[in-house]
């Protein structure tokens, strides 16, 4: 794993981007498809930012799956992540090729046998991510299950990441916040040929410095990505401040 510290988010972001386009245009180049996975949540917020504004992307040889979604939220609701990347990506960028968004209002078991026969299909090129505040991965908290091999798998969310949801404006009290998910494996995101991790923000100073600074654990989910020769982590100042 290498990381890249950055003065603030914005120029976190725009490295962020820019090397996520590069990813992409070189997996087009070379096998004239490319197949992604994005995440959501105000990490990505900046990445994003920058990524729809990339040159020379054909999103129509572009594959979209979705990192994972709350299981009961409708699609309205503002902190729906199908919501999210309809309104912060796909609606910004030309069609793409396909887009495999993660229904969380159905049969959730259901759902994640559908994209599950789907996603087997693929080779990951890019995986875009970010780490939480309990560390997670994904919806993958502590403690993460790093053998499962389903790509996708029904999660309940712990009381610190619930939290985090609540503290970031998505949802106006916990009891709002829903106790399951439809999460994307730790197994499935580590199979991407290159996964850029976006981590800015003083609240995830403690969780990147288990990330970089304890053993790999499934105590500290993200730390598994420092196992993934392929991945970069993007910290910003605020974010990097308790390394040692």
């Amino acid at each position: 794993m290498e990381m890249i510290i950055c003065k603030d988010a914005s120029a976190l972001g725009r490295q962020a981007g820019i090397a996520a386009g590069e990813v992409i245009r070189n997996a087009i180049k070379t096998k004239d498809h490319a197949s992604v996975i994005l995440a959501t949540g105000a990490s990505q917020f900046e990445t994003l930012k920058q990524l729809i504004t990339e040159k020379n992307i054909d999103w129509s040889k572009v594959t979209m799956f979705h990192l994972d979604e709350y299981i009961g939220l409708p699609e309205t609701h503002e902190a729906s992540f199908r919501k999210y990347l309809k309104e912060r990506f796909l609606d910004k960028v030309g069609p793409l090729g396909a887009v495999y968004l993660i229904n969380g209002e159905t049969n959730p078991q259901q759902e994640c046998d559908r994209l599950n026969a789907v996603i087997r299909q693929y080779n990951i090129d890019l995986a875009l991510v970010g780490i939480g505040e309990n560390g997670h991965l994904a919806f993958n908290d502590p403690p993460a299950d790093f053998d499962i091999e389903d790509p996708f798998i029904i999660v309940t969310l712990d009381e610190p990441c619930r939290h985090q949801q609540m503290n970031e404006g998505w949802f106006k009290k916990l009891e709002e916040v829903p106790e399951r998910a439809i999460s994307m494996s730790v197994k499935q995101i580590l199979k991407s040929a290159a996964i850029i991790c976006s981590v800015p923000d003083e609240r995830k100073a403690l969780a990147v410095k288990n990330t970089i600074e304890q053993p790999v654990s499934n105590l500290f989910p993200a730390s598994i990505l420092k196992t993934h020769s392929g991945c970069i982590l993007f910290l910003d100042n605020n974010s990097a401040a308790s390394l040692s």
